[in-house]
């Protein structure tokens, strides 16, 4: 399993926002810059971030990209959704028939568990961290993580 780079550089560039928390907005060559990114890729990702809800944007001299709510309100989970979706969803199955009109597996399918109960994991740890945590130190943010897997496990 992979995330796309959509999903990788969007939570980046998120992230370069919250970190720069200025009150001043960051600048698309600025972010591309410091992200390694196109222009062009940069300004599509905080397009589709801004559409999210996750940021705001202003025009001029002072203007730039800001996160539209605190830190802590924006969930990783959320904008991993608007992103590029999830892992694993109910039309999966579907789209991976082969040359069938159905999955020759519909029926019973333990492939499909496995990848369910991955994405389910994936989700009960991603609706826990918010983009404060990823500001945190590494540490801090693993030991988190941890204890939501734990939780998760343990269910």
């Amino acid at each position: 399993m992979k995330f796309s780079s959509q999903e990788e550089y969007g939570i980046r560039c998120l992230l370069r926002i919250a970190k720069a928390d200025s009150g001043k907005g960051l600048t698309i060559p600025e972010i591309s810059k410091a992200e390694g990114i196109s222009i062009h890729n940069a300004a599509k990702l905080l397009r589709v971030l801004r559409l999210g809800g996750f940021l705001e944007s202003s025009r001029g001299q002072s203007g730039g990209y800001t996160l539209s709510r605190p830190p802590n309100e924006i969930l990783i989970g959320d904008a991993l959704s608007t992103l590029g979706g999830k892992l694993y969803d109910a039309e999966f199955c579907s789209s991976h028939t082969g040359e069938m009109k159905i999955c020759t597996n519909s029926i019973d399918c333990s492939i499909r568990s496995v990848w369910q109960m991955l994405q389910n994991s994936i989700d009960g740890v991603l609706k826990n961290l918010s983009l404060k945590d990823l500001i945190s130190s590494e540490d801090t943010l693993i030991s988190k993580i941890k204890n939501y897997t734990n939780e998760i496990i343990t269910l």
